[in-house]
């Protein structure tokens, strides 16, 4: 919570007049990483469906939730894209000009747990006496890491190598697949493409899901500020609609059409990897069939972030969720 603290501090002295001169129809989103996790937001790009609702959109990588929120308090960008975590951190903070949640992207955890060896019928009792690289100390891919594995009946510490399994919060996000390639770690949470390039080069080996262990939960959602939203209701809407004829097309198409789709915005990927990593996101059934953040989902994520120990309070749904420009798009467009 002192990140958050500081987050907000910083916030208060930042020029915020650098945004004041942008076209209306321009969009700046600031993601939380750059993911083929995220492959509706990148199929409303490559099919024109941003450009269909009248809108100018670009995409810049923060490399982490607390950076988004700083992105968006500051008026750098319009819309964030992250974990539940970050605008409930902020409320809780006491921000006038606090995070709205108007859309919902993913609807599971799109990590996957990787380990040295290829294991078959792999059990998480394996992972008994185990370190596990985790990420960052309350962000949602450690928080969802811990509560699989205390589903599954495991001790969990964290930074703690007394418990039954240690989960580590000392490496950065985007360090996680270089610790452990390096040698740190029994198993680490990853997202994809990491996890497949991982296999492909014979250092690690996918094993679990733990999107799978932990079922249906706002895992990524679309956010603005609440000044923002009350001066461009407009734009919101085509944003969400947009967002939703993404979210029809992926839920519509193969993970190979998926993958040839989103390929421009992965370059480094092939695209034989890239549907492989696609397939498993339509395996786990990862992305949201509409941007509607339910009121019951958003409850189960409150009671992870409190088993994890990270709820500041339990912020009541109606005051950071809207999802009247969800529910209109679903309305008009089926």
């Amino acid at each position: 919570m002192k990140k958050w603290l500081l987050l907000l501090l910083i916030v208060l002295i930042l020029p915020i007049l650098n945004a004041c001169d942008r076209k209306e129809n321009k969009i700046v989103i600031s993601e939380v990483a750059h993911s083929v996790f995220y492959a509706p937001q990148y199929v409303a790009l490559s099919q024109g469906f941003f450009e269909e609702e009248g809108l100018e959109v670009s995409i810049i990588n923060s490399n982490g939730a607390d950076k988004v929120m700083a992105a968006l308090l500051s008026r750098d960008v319009q819309i964030g894209l992250a974990g539940t975590e970050a605008s409930i951190y902020v409320y809780a903070e006491g921000q006038d000009n606090y995070a709205i949640n108007f859309a919902q992207l993913t609807q599971k955890d799109g990590s996957f747990l990787v380990g040295r060896e290829p294991i078959e019928n792999f059990e998480f009792s394996m992972l008994s006496g185990a370190e596990i690289l985790g990420g960052r100390r309350g962000g949602m891919p450690e928080m969802v890491l811990e509560y699989a594995l205390k589903l599954n009946g495991l001790e969990v510490g964290r930074d703690d190598p007394t418990k039954e399994v240690n989960v580590r919060t000392d490496v950065q996000f985007g360090m996680l697949a270089g610790a452990f390639t390096s040698g740190e770690g029994d198993y680490v949470s990853l997202f994809e493409p990491t996890g497949t390039m991982l296999e492909k080069n014979g250092e690690g080996y996918v094993i679990a899901s733990l999107g799978t262990e932990t079922g249906v939960i706002p895992y990524t959602v679309y956010f603005t500020t609440k000044k923002y939203l009350e001066e461009n209701e407009e734009i919101i809407q085509k944003f969400t609609n947009a967002i939703y004829k993404g979210a029809k097309w992926v839920h519509s198409h193969s993970a190979r059409e998926i993958a040839e789709a989103c390929l421009p915005y992965f370059p480094d990927i092939s695209l034989n990897d890239l549907t492989v990593v696609m397939q498993r996101y339509v395996d786990i059934d990862a992305w949201a069939h509409t941007p509607v953040m339910q009121k019951d989902t958003y409850e189960r994520f409150l009671d992870i972030m409190e088993e994890a120990g990270e709820l500041p309070e339990r912020v009541p749904y109606n005051k950071i969720v809207t999802t009247k420009f969800a529910e209109e798009a679903v309305k008009n467009l089926g």
